[in-house]
C-alpha cells in the first residue's frame, strides 16, 4: 500500500503539503508562522488503495454559494488581495498537451490535481479551483472535509474532490484525493483514499519538481497541492495561506463570497481570477463572456497572458 512519504514522522510533526510562493508569504493583519525545518509531504504511487474516506455532501445551499459567485465580484477583487497574497499559476513553455475524455467521448484540454483531505494547504487551494472551473461546467457530488486536526493550519474548512464530478464542453477536470484526513496509528500516516492514473502520477512526477518551479530544491519536488492546467500552467502549492480561513466556517467563506469587501474572499476570488486566466488559454477564450471578464483580464495582464 503507497503512503505519502517514505520517511515516518510523529503525527504532531506532520505537515500537510507545500505552501504558495515557497514560505513567503506576508500577511498584513495575520500572523503566519511557518517553520523553517517543515516537513514536505511527498506523494508516490501505488496499487489501488482500500481506504475510504467519511464522505459527507456539501449541502445546496452552500455549494450555491460557492458555484454562482456573482460577476461583480470576480471583476470588483481581480487580483487584489492585500490581506493574503495570492501566487499565480506558473507558465510552461514546448511542453506538450495534457488531454482527458470527457463524459461525452470528446477529448479536451484535461486540469489535473492531485492533493490529500489532510493537508491544509489543499484545503485552501480547492476554494479558488472550484470556483474557478464553475464559470466552465457543473460540479456533482463534492463533499464536505476538513484539513487534519493534528497538522498546521487544524481543520481547515474546505471540501473533498473524492466522489465528485465535474462536467464540462471545454474542459475535463480530474481531482485525486490521495488520502484521507484520518490519521492511522498502524500506518503512521494518513489512510490512503485515491490514486492518480499513471499519465497523471507521470505528470506529477515530471513537473512538480525543481526544474519547472523556480526557487524550490530538489527535497521538495513530489509536493502537494499540485495542479496541472493541461501542461501549459502548473499550480504548486496553495496559492494563498490555509491561515485565512482559520476559525471559519464553512458557510460563513460561500457566504462571504458574495462580496468582494472580504479578505477572504478577494484571496478566493484573486486566485480563482489567475486560474481562470489560464483556462481561457486552453479553451481558447470561451466562454467569451467569462474569458473577456475585467477580473479575468486583470489577471491576463498580470500574468502576461494575451
Amino acid at each position: 500500500m503507497a503512503t505519502s512519504s517514505p520517511v515516518k514522522k510523529s503525527p504532531a510533526k506532520k505537515s500537510g503539503g507545500r505552501p504558495a510562493g515557497l514560505f513567503t508569504w506576508i500577511a498584513v493583519g495575520l500572523v503566519v508562522i511557518i517553520v523553517a525545518t517543515i516537513v514536505i509531504i511527498k506523494v508516490s504511487s501505488g496499487p489501488a488503495s482500500t481506504g475510504q474516506g467519511g464522505y459527507q455532501a456539501a449541502d445546496a445551499a452552500t455549494l450555491a454559494q460557492v458555484t454562482h459567485v456573482p460577476s461583480s465580484v470576480f471583476d470588483a477583487v481581480g487580483v487584489n488581495s492585500a490581506v493574503a497574497p495570492v501566487t499565480p499559476p506558473i507558465a510552461l513553455k514546448g511542453q506538450p498537451a495534457f488531454t482527458g475524455t470527457s463524459s461525452t467521448g470528446a477529448t479536451l484540454p484535461e486540469v489535473f490535481y492531485l492533493g490529500a483531505e489532510y493537508c491544509p494547504y489543499c484545503a485552501a487551494q480547492r476554494w479558488s479551483t472550484i470556483v474557478a472551473l464553475s464559470r466552465f461546467g457543473t460540479w456533482k457530488g463534492l463533499g464536505n472535509t476538513t484539513s487534519s486536526s493534528i497538522d498546521q493550519f487544524p481543520n481547515t474548512p474546505t471540501f473533498t474532490f473524492y466522489k465528485s464530478s465535474f462536467s464540462s464542453k471545454y474542459l475535463v477536470f480530474q481531482g485525486v484525493e490521495r488520502q484521507t484526513n484520518v490519521f492511522s496509528s498502524s500506518l503512521n500516516n494518513y489512510t490512503p483514499l485515491e490514486n492518480p492514473t499513471k499519465a497523471e502520477f507521470a505528470n506529477f512526477k515530471k513537473y512538480d519538481t525543481s526544474k519547472f518551479i523556480p526557487g524550490i530544491t530538489a527535497q521538495q519536488n513530489g509536493s502537494i497541492p499540485y495542479m496541472s492546467i493541461g501542461n501549459r500552467f502548473i499550480v504548486s502549492g496553495a496559492s494563498f495561506t490555509p491561515a485565512l480561513l482559520q476559525n471559519q466556517t464553512r458557510g460563513a467563506i460561500a457566504a462571504g463570497l458574495a462580496s468582494a469587501s472580504s479578505p477572504i474572499t478577494a484571496a478566493i476570488i484573486a486566485s480563482a481570477n489567475y486560474q481562470t486566466a489560464t483556462f481561457c488559454v486552453l479553451t481558447k477564450n470561451l466562454p467569451a463572456n467569462v474569458c473577456t471578464s475585467a477580473g479575468v483580464l486583470a489577471a491576463k495582464k498580470a500574468m502576461g497572458i494575451k
